[in-house]
């Protein structure tokens, strides 16, 4: 026989209790860093899905290893010019940027 916790919270119930409901300040920090978090990994998962280790992908768009292990781990700012190129000529990819009101 299967025993429910229902303790068990969905994620967005976590994220409101420790951080607030959207709009907070607090909330609107975790938020933004999320999506920073949130660049690194897509890049991560791209290079991977290419079968490339984070040095071919470095040699291909011109930096270097330590560059992108940086960015795919959030330590390191992305400027747009470089983000397009390590997506467009690293990764063979079409970088697609939205704002949302």
């Amino acid at each position: 026989m299967t025993t429910i916790n229902k303790n068990l919270k969905s994620l967005d119930q976590f994220i409101d209790e420790q951080y607030g409901k959207e709009g907070t300040q607090k909330r609107n920090t975790f938020d933004e860093g999320y999506e920073e978090f949130k660049l690194g990994v897509l890049l991560q998962q791209a290079r991977l899905s290419k079968g490339m280790t984070q040095e071919e992908l470095a040699e291909k768009c011109g930096t270097n290893k330590g560059y992108i292990s940086r960015v795919e781990n959030n330590i390191k700012d992305i400027r747009i010019s470089t983000l397009r190129k390590i997506v467009e000529i690293g990764l063979g990819g079409h970088l697609n940027l939205s704002i949302n009101l």
